[in-house]
C-alpha cells in the first residue's frame, strides 16, 4: 500500500467546558446537526443516532443526524470545521478524520486549530474479522497466506487514511506482508462486502460486528486495543500475538473552533447526562461498547496521542 506522509502536529483546540466566570448561559433555539463522516449503519452512525436518541428529551430543539461519507471522514470534518461556531453543527470525531488521516496526507482543515472538543463517549478496539466459513482461523493464518500470496489477500477498510486502513498498514509492517487494500465509505459497506465474499479480511467496530457474531456469519481473530476487550475476554490482542499494533476507536463530539465556553458546557452536560439514560446504556451493552467518558480537554489530548502513535507507525 502506498503511504503519503505529512508532518503535522495535532492539538485539538479546546474551549474550557467548565465555563468562564461571568459567562452567559446558552440554550439552543435551532435544530442541532450531528454530522457523521461515514455511511449509515456503521459504528459512528449508530453511536450518533443512539446518543441523539438518549439526549433528545433534554434538548428543546431536534437533534438531527446527517451522514456525509467520503474520504475516510474528511468531507464531514471539513464541513464542520468551516461551519459557524454557534453550537448548531457538531461532528462525531475522535476517529479517522482526526487521529489517522492527517498522518497520511494533507487535509482541508487544520486538526490543530479548527475544532473544539466537547465530550468523548466511547473508546474501544477494532477487530480483525473474516467470514465464518473462511479458511483463516487465526491472525497467523492470514499472515501466512499473505506471505504465500503477496498482494492477493484483500483487506477491506473504511477509506484510505482511515484507522482501519492504518491498522492494515501497521500489520503489513509488523508482519512483513503485503495486503490488497480495498477501501469503502463506511463500516456497513465493508461488512456487506465481507459477507458477500468480495474481500478476505476486514476491520470492524463493535457496533458493526455484534449482530453478525450473534448470527454466526463472521469470525473475529484479534482486537487492536492495548488490552483485551471486556466484551470478548477470550480474544487476544494483536500485540499479544506478536504484532506491535495498538489503535483504538474513539467516538465523541466536537464543534468548530471558537465555540463559546457556555455553548461547550451546555452541550457537554446534556450529552454527559444522556450517557446514563437507558437508550444509550442498552445500546452500549448490546454492541459491547462500554462507556468511556472524557471531558473536552482529556478527549483532545487522547486524539493527539493516537495521531502521534499512528504517525510514528507510518515511518519507515
Amino acid at each position: 500500500m502506498q503511504i503519503v506522509r505529512v508532518a503535522a502536529v495535532m492539538t485539538i483546540a479546546v474551549t474550557a467546558w467548565t465555563g468562564a466566570a461571568g459567562a452567559q448561559s446558552w440554550t439552543p433555539e435551532n435544530p442541532i446537526q450531528i454530522v457523521v463522516g461515514f455511511a449509515p449503519g456503521g459504528g459512528s452512525d449508530l453511536a450518533a443516532r443512539n446518543i441523539a436518541a438518549a439526549a433528545q428529551g433534554d434538548f428543546p430543539v431536534p437533534l438531527v443526524v446527517e451522514n456525509k461519507p467520503g474520504a475516510a471522514g474528511v468531507l464531514a470534518a471539513q464541513s464542520v470545521a468551516h461551519a459557524k461556531p454557534d453550537g448548531y453543527t457538531l461532528l462525531v470525531a475522535g476517529g479517522s478524520e482526526s487521529t489517522s488521516v492527517p498522518a497520511h496526507r494533507a487535509v482541508p482543515y487544520d486538526p490543530a486549530k479548527d475544532f473544539t472538543s466537547i465530550i468523548r463517549l466511547t473508546n474501544n478496539p477494532f477487530f480483525v474479522i473474516v467470514k465464518a466459513d473462511s479458511p483463516y482461523k487465526t491472525i497467523h493464518d492470514v499472515v501466512n497466506a499473505a506471505k504465500e500470496k503477496p498482494g492477493k489477500i484483500s483487506f477491506g477498510n473504511t477509506g484510505v487514511g482511515s484507522l482501519p486502513h492504518s491498522i492494515g498498514l501497521m500489520m503489513e509492517k509488523a508482519a512483513g506482508i503485503d495486503l490488497k487494500d480495498v477501501p469503502f465509505q463506511g463500516g456497513a459497506p465493508v461488512m456487506q462486502a465481507l459477507l458477500a465474499g468480495q474481500i478476505d479480511v476486514a476491520m470492524g467496530a463493535t457496533e458493526e460486528i455484534q449482530g453478525q457474531i450473534d448470527a454466526g456469519t463472521i469470525r473475529i481473530l484479534a482486537g487492536s486495543g492495548a488490552e483485551r476487550s471486556s466484551h470478548y475476554p477470550a480474544l487476544p490482542t494483536l500485540k499479544e500475538l506478536g504484532f506491535d499494533v495498538v489503535v483504538t476507536n474513539m467516538k465523541g463530539l466536537v464543534g468548530p473552533a471558537g465555540l463559546p465556553p457556555q455553548v461547550v458546557k451546555y452541550l457537554h452536560d446534556k450529552f454527559h447526562a444522556a450517557m446514563d439514560k437507558d437508550v444509550w446504556r442498552k445500546f452500549a451493552e448490546k454492541v459491547g461498547e462500554p462507556t468511556n467518558y472524557q471531558n473536552a480537554a482529556d478527549f483532545a489530548t487522547a486524539q493527539k496521542d493516537q495521531l502521534d502513535r499512528v504517525r510514528a507507525a507510518m515511518k519507515p
